[in-house]
């Protein structure tokens, strides 16, 4: 009796043993597949099922720019949908990848009925993003538009998105129009990611606004007389607000905004870009001095890299407007001439607006600062400090 309870015993343990081993072998459950999630998975019943990527894209099709698109890659599958920052309207997509990165993706309306394919090639460009480039056609035709998209530097994991939300107006009677469009994040109950989108809406609100008081006339002010030759269609002054994801990830975030704003009768609209750079870990937004360490000359040493950077971008495009002064009083060591900028995960990006340290022609002006260039002040607790080696 004694020997057949410890037979018995030692089965036991055996049993448990087995299935211990088994659980700890299984693979673990599966969250939202982030844009770096490219690990095989471990299939149950043996062998090794494809990994999961979620990347998201900006482009056009055509002349028709604005797209974002968001693919979703398993193996040779490929899954998402489509929308226009400026329409909102999202478009399904399925489709495939094959091994020598050949895309053929098929759109669907709400219906399900298919409204066009996109065919192209899935390659990294330089900086090791996804670049995906062909023709978009409609069903039965033949007629080929091109299309461009860029990969967008989307990091979120546990299924967090950006959605764009917009702000359109029209107003015959005061004759102005408005279209701006901003970020919001979704898929997170954390506060902290509310606070960005009340940060975004709060300042887009804010520019809606003011234009608004720009084109409201006084009482003793008369109405605003278009010339006959203007258009029926033209409302005659506008805003026009869009966005760039410099950066997105669960601890940081950082957009850049280009606005441009017409009043009827100027010689040229008005052209400026607006950031917000958005600690998600702390729920703040960021100052330039953040980033750096206490007491350095961050200034100074962003000063002397880009007006150097200037003049040789200048330099190489042949540019008649390239003047020397005007660079050294634009992009001189003053934080005024700092607002704009934003963090990526080369460097950080500067942008100077029309006039700063070029004619309006010459457009707005960037620089990307490596953190090669600012390793010795960068703070290495700081929001950038993970970007440095």
């Amino acid at each position: 009796m004694k020997h057949t309870r410890t037979f018995a015993v030692l089965a036991l343990i055996a049993i448990v043993g087995v299935n211990a081993c088994r659980r700890n072998s299984a693979p673990g459950e599966q969250t939202a597949a982030g844009l770096g999630d490219s690990t095989a998975r471990q299939h149950p019943e043996g062998g090794v099922t494809p990994a999961v990527e979620t990347k998201f894209f900006t482009g056009s099709i055509g002349n028709a720019l604005g797209l974002q698109m968001k693919l979703v890659r398993e193996g040779e599958n490929l899954t998402g949908s489509y929308l226009y920052q400026k329409i909102g309207k999202k478009i399904d997509l399925r489709g495939s990848i094959d091994k020598d990165g050949n895309v053929t993706l098929e759109e669907f309306d709400v219906s399900g009925k298919q409204t066009g394919v996109f065919k192209g090639v899935w390659k990294l460009d330089a900086d090791g993003a996804v670049e995906i480039a062909g023709n978009w056609t409609k069903p039965n035709s033949d007629k080929k538009t091109a299309f461009l998209l860029h990969e967008e530097p989307i990091e979120f994991s546990s299924g967090v998105e950006i959605v764009s939300r917009q702000i359109k107006e029209k107003n015959k009677k005061l004759k102005y129009e408005i279209n701006v469009v901003y970020p919001q994040l979704t898929g997170s109950t954390d506060p902290n990611y509310e606070k960005f989108n009340q940060t975004v809406r709060s300042l887009m609100t804010r520019k809606v606004s003011d234009f608004k008081k720009e084109m409201t006339p006084s009482a003793d002010e008369p109405a605003l007389e278009l010339p006959e030759e203007t258009p029926s269609e033209s409302l005659g002054s506008d805003i026009d607000v869009s966005y760039t994801v410099a950066l997105a990830k669960d601890d940081l975030i950082s957009i850049e905004f280009t606005v441009s704003s017409y009043s009827a009768g100027a010689a040229h609209p008005n052209s400026y870009t607006e950031v917000v750079n958005f600690d998600l870990k702390n729920g703040k937004l960021l100052k330039l001095g953040d980033l750096f360490q206490p007491g350095s000359k961050y200034l100074q040493t962003l000063s002397a890299y880009c007006i150097q950077a200037l003049k040789k971008q200048m330099k190489e495009a042949g540019d008649s407007m390239l003047d020397e002064d005007w660079i050294k009083r634009g992009a001189a060591p003053e934080l005024t001439n700092y607002d704009n900028w934003t963090i990526t995960k080369k460097g950080l990006q500067i942008t100077y607006d029309p006039y700063q340290v070029a004619a309006y022609a010459a457009g707005a002006q960037h620089v990307l600062v490596p953190y090669s260039a600012l390793k010795d002040i960068i703070k290495p607790d700081g929001p950038a400090g993970q970007f440095v080696r």
